[in-house]
């Protein structure tokens, strides 16, 4: 296997969002996007109690891309003006695709507050094509041992197949564009070797521990922690030096123009103005507080 070059290396600093202390390894001054993924953002682990709950989002919209959700620890619930209401647990994904429009509200279930605990997940906004972006709004919920799973021959890398394909294995998520999605765990030693398609744009993020990557690039927590790989090869190798957890994601880029606002994701700034517009007038539907 043709190894990928390594395009960018990036950290994973804390950003400010409101009351949220998170970490944005994307965008960032070096990288701004991976076509088709615009933005990543890890957040926690927080200590959520009763005295203290600052990851709580109340109804938002959405347009024209798909807001994604890794969750690592803890519990959340997930409501939004479809009529969609789920508890999503630790290890579980929810995957909203926004479309025309969808209105949605996060944050840890009220037992959870109650009993108190350790939330941290993945917030991903994956972009939609031009041809998609107006597309019904839809709502995926997987859990956890609903996944496929490939072992290492090692015994010591487990692959969480989210989304895509690997090794003739596929994920329970489906998409509307060609993308793969894999949590990583793995045991310190552990070595696995990761193929995706020559057409994709790849990375690579740790959320814990320590790797190196194609035996010359060290990710660890604090210090490097997203791997941009070119579009020169068939995949890459890990080895795992601690316990680690890590996210790969790849898809085929689009190659179109971007405006962002806020929750929006378009191609043109009047698409944004259209779509404030349209939220403002209740076409994105109606989710009230909790």
């Amino acid at each position: 296997m043709k190894l990928n070059t390594i395009q960018n290396v990036e950290r994973s600093d804390f950003v400010n969002m409101g009351p949220i202390r998170l970490r944005q390894p994307l965008p960032t001054q070096q990288i701004d996007m991976v076509d088709p993924f615009i933005l990543l953002h890890h957040y926690g682990p927080y200590e959520i109690n009763a005295d203290s709950n600052p990851f709580d989002l109340g109804p938002h919209p959405h347009r024209g891309f798909e807001p994604i959700t890794f969750l690592v620890q803890g519990e959340q619930l997930h409501r939004d003006s479809l009529g969609h209401e789920s508890v999503v647990k630790a290890g579980d994904v929810q995957w909203t695709t926004a479309g025309r429009g969808i209105i949605h509200a996060e944050g840890p279930t009220k037992d959870f507050i109650q009993k108190g605990g350790t939330i941290e997940g993945i917030q991903l906004w994956l972009n939609l094509p031009a041809d998609k972006k107006m597309i019904q709004a839809n709502y995926q919920h997987a859990k956890h041992e609903e996944f496929n799973v490939i072992i290492s021959e090692d015994k010591k890398v487990e692959t969480r197949i989210i989304a895509g394909e690997f090794q003739n294995t596929f994920g329970k998520i489906g998409t509307q564009t060609p993308v793969n999605a894999f949590m990583i765990e793995a045991k310190a030693g552990g070595n696995q070797s990761f193929n995706f398609d020559t057409s994709h744009q790849g990375m690579l993020y740790l959320l814990k521990g320590k790797v190196s990557v194609n035996d010359s690039e060290v990710l660890e927590l604090n210090e490097n922690q997203l791997i941009q790989f070119n579009q020169d090869g068939e995949g890459f190798t890990l080895e795992t030096e601690s316990d680690s957890l890590l996210l790969f994601l790849s898809g085929e880029p689009f190659n179109e123009n971007v405006a962002t606002y806020g929750p929006y994701v378009m191609n043109t700034q009047s698409e944004l103005m259209e779509a404030m517009r349209d939220y403002q007038n209740g076409k994105m539907g109606f989710l009230p507080a909790n």
